[in-house]
């Protein structure tokens, strides 16, 4: 018997376009800047992942929206 495991990927969203993403491995929510080759960090939740994701934009900045791919 074989495990599948899926994986999940959100795509930060601001004004001018993708600003990062947010994507589910194993045991965490590993989070990557637009433009980035390395990831910024991993966390234990999506809502951490998401603040971690918006405190790495340009001062006053909105809050990107994040849509599931």
């Amino acid at each position: 018997m074989t495990e599948a495991k899926t994986r999940r990927l959100w795509v930060a969203y601001g004004p001018a376009g993708a600003v990062g993403k947010i994507q589910t491995d194993e045991e965490s929510y590993v989070v990557q800047m637009a433009g980035a080759n390395e990831e910024l960090g991993r966390y234990p939740t999506m809502e951490i992942a998401k603040s971690a994701l918006t405190a790495h934009l340009k001062p006053g900045s909105e809050r990107p929206e994040f849509r599931e791919h």
